[in-house]
């Protein structure tokens, strides 16, 4: 967990135009401490001081910025130790040195323009294509976990006018995505990272009446994919019934799902639990099994 590199957050969420359906909740750190919950950028800006606001000072050397926040976080101890075991009051106080450590190394980060023009045009110019780009040179700088959304609110919930829009939607993530991949195979990357696409849960086969060519929630069978991180490739794992609504086949439930990212990610689920209230809550409930098909 965390960083390997101090001057970044160790948790990156990118999404472009705000926030999705229940904004923070999606990257929250539960009862993690606050330091790892996700750090949000708003993507749709191309300008860096607009990514991250106020990410150079154009008032205050580094120098003089350190004095200040030394004396900034001497006053914020001196606070804390009044209120101990305040985990919202220490993680604000970790933002503070976070935020000052950013303006080293963020600027250069997400200035994807310094990118040879072949990178560039292999990702494509598009809102994606920058997520993605800038996801790689995050992980290249030792950030574990990228979070990337397609957009704010809720763009691939199509109760009508499905077929137009998803295909729209999957037409802006195609060339992005084979680039990423790629990109990440030839650097060596691939198989240290691990990649999972999808979402909470997928459609009907029917149509959802009275709206026109929408489709409804299915949670019941639908598709993620996984790439990287020690996962078999070119490899299909169960099967949906004639009718494409139930899972009937090698079925995966999302503990499992769960507890195979976590063992690729050299975590054995069943022993990583936090005592609360009574009781050891772990990630897959009391449930998940790592599906080992899905391994290489």
């Amino acid at each position: 967990l965390g960083t390997e590199n101090a001057n970044l957050p160790g948790f990156v969420v990118m999404c472009p135009g705000g926030y999705p359906v229940v904004a923070t909740r999606n990257w929250r750190s539960a009862f993690l401490p606050g330091a790892y919950q996700g750090t949000h950028l708003d993507t749709k800006h191309t300008d860096v001081t607009k990514l991250i606001a106020n990410i150079r000072n154009s008032r205050l050397k580094s120098a003089e910025q350190r004095r200040l926040l030394d004396l900034t976080q001497a006053l914020n101890a001196k606070h804390l130790k009044d209120r101990a075991a305040d985990p919202a009051l220490e993680a604000r106080i970790q933002s503070f040195e976070l935020a000052f450590r950013m303006q080293s190394e963020a600027a250069d980060v997400f200035e994807i323009k310094n990118e040879p023009k072949h990178i560039q045009d292999s990702y494509g110019n598009g809102t994606h294509g920058r997520q993605l780009l800038m996801t790689r040179r995050l992980l290249e700088r030792g950030v574990r976990f990228v979070q990337v959304w397609s957009g704010n609110g809720q763009p691939w919930d199509n109760h009508n006018g499905l077929v137009g829009t998803h295909r729209k939607l999957a037409g802006e993530w195609d060339q992005p995505l084979a680039a990423f991949l790629t990109d990440l195979r030839q650097r060596g990357l691939l198989e240290s990272t691990l990649v999972l696409w999808g979402g909470e849960f997928g459609r009907t086969p029917v149509a959802e009446y009275p709206a026109l060519n929408g489709r409804d929630h299915n949670h019941y069978g639908f598709t993620c994919w996984l790439a990287g991180g020690g996962t078999r490739g070119g490899y299909a794992h169960g099967a949906t019934d004639e009718f494409g609504f139930r899972s009937v086949q090698d079925v995966v439930h999302v503990h499992d799902l769960h507890a195979t990212m976590l063992h690729l990610l050299g975590l054995d689920h069943e022993h990583l639990t936090y005592r609360h209230a009574g009781r050891d809550f772990r990630l897959t409930d009391v449930h998940g099994n790592v599906v080992k098909e899905l391994l290489a």
